[in-house]
């Protein structure tokens, strides 16, 4: 059982998919400087390819997204991402091998099927794609029929199906209806048409969520034979995400009352069998995602945590973020200034950091802490991070050594707490920018 702590989570933390977050991110990046990384990079690397477009926005929701609304302003997105493809390709050093494939959104079937496999096309084309691994993130709403030749022509093996909960009373909560039926329908789908790893995203901590509630939703989630599970805690952010102020947040579960569905969803999953990948993920025991865990080879990166061992990760669409070893560039939020800079054949960079020696360090130990557990540090720990560590050390939720730093398991729920006394460098006032720990 995890012990309740309420002072260690009351400051505001990133999620740390990167490190600087995004939060560091300014103008001072851009698109020369983006060009210089694809061109001296070399080996694996990934592609991200976002769709900013749902059919139906769902008040919860903190991604870059809108409503597709008219076809035109949908097939001239595409076409925005079919130059932008074009430019990158020929930026990209002959050196460089993607072998990943990603589209996320928003709602990647948003797009037509014939879309879709347009953009698998050229893709293939001008990055000379060889056999790579495609994964996808679907809503299950507006996931029709057609979708599934597609998929399996494609040779996607990986899908991830936007759940969040089965109670019908908290769908209408959160802006979010669908039918327990849609969301069988869309899993024995994705089946037949190939897909062999499937995650379920779930959600605590939303207004007037129970245990109950909670334990529904799991029990039918692992019925269904989801593969991989996240179970995400609700970041209720209305002053930042306009649309969330549709959600009563009166309604609210408090934070003992979050981090009792957070150690309920854990103890519960790993009783069904499930490996958890840090606090808040978990894969069947025969899933890439459980092998890599078990196998001390779990990565980090903007999608969360992943099998893939790639360092460069290659954004393509608006609000997309390229990972290089030495920088972090997006491209721009706003889908109408990003059509006007692929549209003029200019990379859409927008934002971005430079990564110091320091950064890729400090990077490495956040990425090794949420991932393993555990992390080595350069130097033997000085009085300042010892400081910062006593409340966990007393605790029991740490071991300090002379070589680094272990969470031990009652410590698992406070990881993102203790890597932010690692880097110890947030901002005076985080609440803009972070969500709740758990």
């Amino acid at each position: 059982m995890w012990s309740y702590y309420p002072e260690l989570l009351a400051k505001p933390v990133p999620r740390y998919t990167s490190y600087p977050t995004a939060a560091a991110f300014s103008d001072a990046v851009g698109p020369t400087d983006f060009a210089s990384a694809l061109e001296g990079a070399a080996g694996d690397a990934s592609l991200y390819l976002h769709i900013p477009f749902c059919r139906k926005v769902c008040w919860y929701c903190g991604c870059n997204t809108s409503a597709a609304g008219r076809t035109s302003r949908v097939d001239a997105y595409l076409d925005a991402l079919h130059s932008e493809i074009a430019l990158v390709a020929e930026r990209a050093s002959p050196d460089l091998r993607f072998h990943s494939i990603a589209f996320g959104g928003g709602s990647p079937n948003a797009i037509s099927p014939i879309q879709f496999v347009r953009l698998i096309d050229r893709l293939t084309v001008v990055f000379g794609l060889v056999d790579p691994a495609f994964s996808i993130e679907l809503d299950p709403r507006s996931l029709d029929e057609d979708w599934g030749p597609s998929l399996m022509a494609v040779g996607v093996s990986r899908a991830s199906l936007g759940v969040q909960t089965f109670s019908p009373a908290l769908q209408a909560a959160i802006g979010r209806i669908q039918p327990g039926f849609s969301i069988e329908r869309a899993t024995g789908m994705l089946r037949k048409s190939g897909v062999t790893s499937l995650n379920f995203d779930l959600m605590y901590g939303l207004p007037g969520q129970t245990l109950e509630d909670l334990q529904d939703s799991l029990d039918r989630t692992v019925a269904l034979g989801a593969d991989r599970i996240a179970l995400f805690g609700y970041a209720h952010l209305p002053q930042q995400i306009a649309r969330q102020r549709r959600i009563d947040g009166s309604a609210l579960p408090d934070q003992q009352q979050r981090f009792a569905m957070a150690a309920f969803g854990y103890d519960f999953l790993v009783d069904e069998g499930y490996i958890p990948v840090g606090f808040d993920h978990f894969a069947r025991p025969g899933d890439p995602l459980a092998q890599a865990a078990q196998n001390g080879n779990l990565r980090r990166n903007f999608q969360g945590f992943t099998e893939d061992q790639s360092d460069i990760v290659v954004g393509l669409g608006a609000s997309a973020i390229s990972s290089f070893p030495e920088l972090l560039a997006q491209n721009d939020k706003n889908t109408g200034r990003y059509r006007m800079r692929a549209g003029a054949k200019q990379l859409a960079t927008s934002c971005g950091v430079r990564r110091t020696p320091r950064d890729q360090a400090m990077a490495r130990v956040v990425e090794t802490l949420l991932c393993q557990g555990a992390a080595v540090l350069d130097a033997p720990p000085g009085p300042q991070l010892i400081a910062n560590m006593r409340p966990y050390l007393e605790r029991g939720l740490v071991d300090l050594t002379a070589e680094g730093l272990i969470i031990t398991p009652s410590g698992l729920p406070y990881a993102r707490c203790i890597a932010a006394q690692v880097i110890a460098d947030l901002p005076e006032n985080p609440a803009r920018r972070f969500s709740a720990a758990i």
